[in-house]
């Protein structure tokens, strides 16, 4: 069991030296994310589908074209009078009653080229209104994804800088630890520590052991993440190009933008249900459209020896549809109101979250200050104990406990540093416009 404990970090750490370790900068991943990233494309299609619903409302201004053949043959007598006629070959004798009543059969071949141009369509009008504000969301939605994603970045690089921290403390926690064991079984073996002693410093190796296991997968973990927000699915270990270190920030003049994206196209969101509301209120007024056909007629296929045409317009008024407008107008008017509602607490809830973000900021600043102190005072404990120890003046439970605590402290140094890079990118992001 014991041989077990040893062996399983050498076989994680081969492990992870076997695989490919590839130097990267934030601003490579951020330039990958932006051309890769499957959020920011589903983002973009949905703008395609908002933006193609958009065009269909062309249909509100431009006019419908459509152009049919027609072949038919019949012995139906009105149909083949008719036929007769718009082929304009009509003649005394078909005027017979006998061949009106009783006609052999007629083929006819109709060409028509048909237009409907509407004219005032106030309904549609807002309709296309409503589309156009939803296009206006979608694009800025795609923009609020991409702010988004630039933080997820920074928070994941940090992440790889922070892990890549960690084992470097942890190795050399590790050799330190590794010495005092081999001090420790010196002293033993000259009868000057017990048995219980060289234990604890082997207790200690294993859990410096462990820990860095655990660091190492945590860059695993975090390179794993970088390839999955740039879409790579080759996995590989990414080492950062810089290490991790206090950014400069301030937090005085930072406020809620209502310019910021996600909040207008909330706003433009809230436009579209108010013009579909005005849309389902115009419905009730009459619409006018202008039509129009040309129509070539003959007995063989593609001749049209007779032409004619046909235009006009109509107004129409769907007076009564058993209130199925008056229902929909007040589904549409309380959706409007609704969404001025969410708006408003989105609005509400980004200023919460800001405040909020504001404090964590503050207590990271002070905590930053704080660690960085306990940091230098755990580094003098351990140096002076570690002297004490080399000369028998030390007990080895004390030099451990320095030895831990000296190492938790590193570690809790760059955790701070950490958080306190992370409430600063979290500001940014919900502050930018």
């Amino acid at each position: 069991m014991k041989a077990l404990i040893y062996i399983l970090p050498i076989l994680f750490s081969f492990l992870v030296q076997s695989q490919e370790l590839v130097p990267i900068s934030k601003a490579e991943v951020l330039t990958k994310v932006s051309e890769n990233n499957t959020s920011i494309k589903i983002s973009v299609e949905e703008f395609n589908q908002a933006q193609a619903d958009y065009r269909q409302t062309n249909a509100v201004f431009l006019p419908n074209i459509t152009a049919s053949h027609t072949a038919i043959a019949t012995t139906n007598p009105l149909m083949a009078f008719g036929s007769k006629l718009n082929q304009g070959i009509l003649t005394q004798n078909d005027f017979n009653p006998a061949l009106l009543n009783n006609p052999s059969q007629v083929e006819n071949y109709a060409t028509k080229l048909e237009i409907q141009q509407p004219l005032i369509n106030l309904d549609g009008v807002y309709q296309r209104k409503a589309a156009k504000s939803k296009m206006e969301a979608m694009s800025l939605k795609t923009e609020r994804t991409q702010d988004y994603l630039e933080f997820e970045v920074d928070k994941a690089y940090m992440q790889l800088q922070l892990a890549y921290e960690a084992v470097e403390v942890l190795e050399k926690a590790l050799e330190a630890a590794n010495a005092n064991k081999k001090l420790a079984d010196d002293s033993f073996k000259q009868g000057y520590l017990q048995r219980a002693d060289v234990l604890n410093v082997d207790v200690r190796v294993t859990e410096v052991q462990n820990q860095l296991q655990m660091a190492k997968s945590n860059i695993q973990n975090a390179s794993n993440y970088l390839s999955f927000l740039m879409n790579d699915e080759t996995y590989v270990l990414y080492t950062p190009t810089d290490k991790l270190s206090v950014s400069t920030f301030t937090v005085n003049d930072r406020t809620v933008s209502e310019n910021r994206s996600d909040i207008k196209a909330m706003e433009f969101a809230s436009k579209a249900y108010e013009a579909m509301n005005k849309a389902d209120k115009m419905a009730f007024l009459p619409r006018l459209n202008a039509f129009g056909s040309y129509e070539l007629y003959d007995d063989q296929v593609f001749q049209g020896d007779a032409s004619g045409y046909l235009f006009g317009a109509q107004l129409s008024w769907d007076i009564f549809q058993g209130s199925k407008r008056f229902g929909k107008a007040q589904k549409s008017k309380a959706e409007f109101e609704q969404s001025k509602l969410e708006y408003e607490q989105y609005v509400s809830q980004s200023n919460l979250e800001l405040n909020k973000a504001k404090r964590a900021f503050l207590d990271a600043e002070n905590s930053l200050q704080l660690t960085s102190l306990a940091l230098e005072q755990s580094e003098e404990s351990l140096r002076i104990r570690t002297n004490r120890f080399k000369e028998g003046l030390e007990k080895t439970s004390d030099l451990l406990i320095a030895e831990t605590q000296y190492a938790q402290k590193q570690l809790e140094y760059y955790q701070t540093i950490f958080e306190y890079n992370y409430a600063q990118a979290y500001l940014q992001f919900l502050t930018k416009e």
